[in-house]
């Protein structure tokens, strides 16, 4: 079946290169015909400059062009041409000797008056050469862009599959994080046997389900992800009973706003986590705002500063995140001083909104 489409693809090329230079040569019989009554010597010289322009076209398509020229050996590629230009001219001159010794009879009057010019028989034929050639060009730079197109795809493709596969490790790594800091919290409430534990529980549920069937799709309304920030706060409300003051204020707040799954999540567990009592409590003031597709998000808690300046797993994955998710659209500031620890971060979310 391929041998057969192969022979009639073949087949439908030497028909058009038949078809071609059949064309070629009523032009030159019609060209070289202007002034002259005598048709047969016309259609004669024009048949015997065919075989001149066939091969000087072919051996500019099909080999000057493709290997020299395109691979940029232009040295070579002007040599050649030269070559090319030298012989086929010397042939063009044989063929006006032709006309006049064969055709004419030794009688330069009989001659038709354009075979009779060099230059107009040169310009003919090198017409032909340039026309043909530069179709070929045209078409081995359409080729060529095409190729590289594919190419660029392929690469974007690969591109596109290894950030997935980057957010996906770095999702990974945000579970069993978020889950030992939360589970560590439910085994000191067991241990105490406290009252809170149930409902602990429940919001625990709640944040399970958003962490295990939220966080693989790409973007989650913001109201969504403030809701279980509301519900991890609260987890921790029962944890540091007297000891916890928080200030929680969002403004502005779209149900059409999307963000990243689980990116504002990592600052408020980090503050917690690496916070410091002073003066009998630990402060967290969180601050989430909107202005049209800009979000701004606020975050400080009291600390105490760090002799190691690693902040963790927690804020290196979200820096990783956002630098992939959110490049040359977002700014992130953090300010770890001697008595708090202060994070702002500003993003267009407007990127995975219309995604």
């Amino acid at each position: 079946m391929l041998k057969k489409e192969f022979i009639l693809k073949k087949l439908g090329q030497v028909l058009l290169h038949v078809l071609f230079w059949l064309g070629v040569l009523f032009f030159y019989t019609y060209f070289f015909g202007v002034g002259s009554t005598d048709f047969n010597q016309t259609l004669y010289f024009s048949l015997f400059l065919m075989p001149i322009t066939i091969t000087t076209t072919y051996v500019s398509i099909y080999k000057l062009i493709p290997e020299y020229l395109i691979t940029k050996q232009y040295f070579r590629f002007g040599l050649y041409s030269l070559y090319t230009l030298i012989i086929s001219g010397y042939l063009i001159f044989v063929s006006i000797f032709f006309s006049l010794i064969f055709l004419s009879n030794f009688e330069y009057n009989k001659m038709s008056p354009i075979s009779k010019n060099l230059l107009f028989v040169m310009t003919g034929v090198y017409l032909v050469v340039i026309i043909v050639s530069a179709f070929k060009l045209l078409k081995l730079n359409l080729k060529n862009s095409e190729k590289a197109n594919v190419l660029e795809t392929k690469i974007l493709e690969t591109q596109l599959k290894l950030k997935e596969q980057e957010l996906n490790y770095l999702k990974m790594q945000i579970h069993p994080h978020f889950l030992f800091n939360t589970l560590n919290t439910m085994y000191g409430f067991a241990l105490k046997k406290a009252d809170e534990t149930p409902e602990m529980i429940l919001k625990l549920s709640n944040l399970l389900d958003y962490l295990l069937y939220q966080t693989d799709k790409p973007f989650v309304s913001l109201t969504e992800e403030i809701n279980h920030i509301k519900d991890y706060i609260a987890l921790e409300q029962l944890r540091f009973n007297d000891t916890l003051a928080v200030s929680f204020i969002s403004k502005n707040i779209k149900e059409t706003t999307n963000i990243s799954p689980m990116l504002l999540m990592p600052f408020v567990e980090n503050s917690f986590k690496h916070g410091f009592i002073q003066n009998g409590a630990l402060k967290v003031d969180i601050t989430i705002s909107c202005e049209a597709e800009n979000l701004r998000f606020y975050i400080k808690n009291t600390s105490q500063k760090q002799t190691n300046s690693e902040n963790g797993i927690g804020l290196e994955n979200i820096k990783k995140r956002l630098e992939l998710l959110y490049k040359d659209k977002y700014t992130l500031d953090i300010n770890d001083n001697e008595t708090t620890f202060e994070v702002v971060l500003k993003l267009n979310t407007k990127t995975l909104k219309n995604a």
